[in-house]
């Protein structure tokens, strides 16, 4: 069987040089307790939330996921609830069984291509908190199972894609499951000889499992960007140090015009945009974007397109203010997303 070339260990030096050289932040170790509750004991450089103890996280897949990661990442030492769906996770925060709900919006080789957006639309949340992680993927298999024993592999379908290459010359069947730590999961509790699951280093740890390979994907800068969900709260706190807010626009007409009205209220401002994005489904033939609105008795009105702005900046802020008001009188629909404070650090599980 061919070697795979651009595996690097698990210890490869180039690997954490080049991560240093982005400003990534690292995690501690994470250790499992005997019900597989992942624990982080502190994160370098992030201020943790002093209610951590007491919040209550859902995420989509199974424990070990990267979305669990991330919540750990953001809210150490909370408590997580692994859902079959990610709407099942969103509807934990709604009928309280969860304080937070987390969930991948951006990767850097998929884009926005996960399209958890509409989730976040459809239903009455706010962002509360964000979160980037490098997603690094791993080759896990058995204890004692060897490379050349495999015959296929398991993982979510975009790991499967991230990982493309490698897989190519490793010849294994690619087969999909739900999520990549659900694979570990199955891997484990089948005790599959011949199969390797693709997860993080994390879930070989958590789950007692060998690494075959690592730095599987394609390509090495892979970040995914999660975001934490809450209810509406009555009375904001103020966001401590950097805030950014996010928002949505809606309108009928042709989309260009009105993104051009948007980029000059912001830049008249001197606001800074993170994002801007339009989201046209009619491109590829899809139906409308379905949006709550939550001043009109939580009905979903249905868009052509809508427009995702991300910018610096409070909706305390009169210049902030100012803006959002003139895009109100120009578009037929506008909706605060959530205004929270600014992370642009990237961490890494290694």
């Amino acid at each position: 069987m061919a070697a795979v070339p651009h595996l690097s260990p698990a210890s490869s030096p180039t690997l954490s040089k080049r991560r240093r050289n982005h400003s990534s932040r690292r995690l501690s170790i994470l250790s499992a307790s005997p019900n597989n509750d992942l624990r982080v004991n502190a994160i370098n450089g992030f201020p943790s939330d002093h209610h951590s103890l007491s919040l209550r996280v859902a995420f989509q897949g199974s424990h070990g996921a990267y979305s669990e990661f991330a919540a750990k990442t953001a809210i150490p030492n909370c408590t997580t609830l692994p859902c079959p769906t990610f709407s099942d996770a969103i509807s934990a925060v709604e009928n309280g069984a969860a304080d937070r709900a987390v969930l991948p919006v951006e990767s850097t080789m998929e884009g926005t291509a996960l399209r958890n957006y509409d989730h976040l639309l459809r239903r009455d949340l706010r962002i509360a908190q964000e979160i980037s992680l490098f997603v690094h993927y791993c080759l896990l298999a058995m204890p004692g199972v060897r490379t050349t024993e495999l015959r296929r592999v398991i993982s979510h379908p975009m790991a499967l894609a991230h990982c493309g290459r490698a897989l190519s010359q490793l010849g294994l069947l690619r087969e999909p499951v739900e999520d990549t730590a659900g694979a570990v999961q199955m891997l484990r509790s089948r005790r599959l000889l011949d199969t390797a699951a693709i997860a993080s280093p994390r879930a070989a740890v958590l789950y007692g499992l060998d690494v075959l390979a690592d730095g599987l994907q394609d390509a090495s800068w892979n970040v995914t960007r999660f975001l934490l969900l809450s209810k509406p709260l009555a009375a904001a706190a103020p966001v401590a140090g950097k805030a950014k807010t996010s928002m949505v626009i809606a309108h009928r007409g042709g989309s260009m015009m009105v993104l051009l009205k948007v980029l000059s209220a912001f830049s008249s401002r001197n606001i800074n945009l993170a994002k801007l994005e339009v989201n046209n489904p009619s491109i590829e033939g899809q139906g409308p974007v379905m949006v709550m609105d939550v001043r009109g008795m939580g009905t979903l009105r249905a868009f052509p397109h809508v427009i995702y702005v991300d910018f610096e900046g409070s909706t305390e802020d009169s210049r902030v203010r100012e803006a959002i008001e003139e895009i109100e009188g120009f578009s037929v629909f506008v909706r605060i997303l959530g205004c929270y404070a600014a992370d642009s650090n990237v961490y890494d599980l290694h």
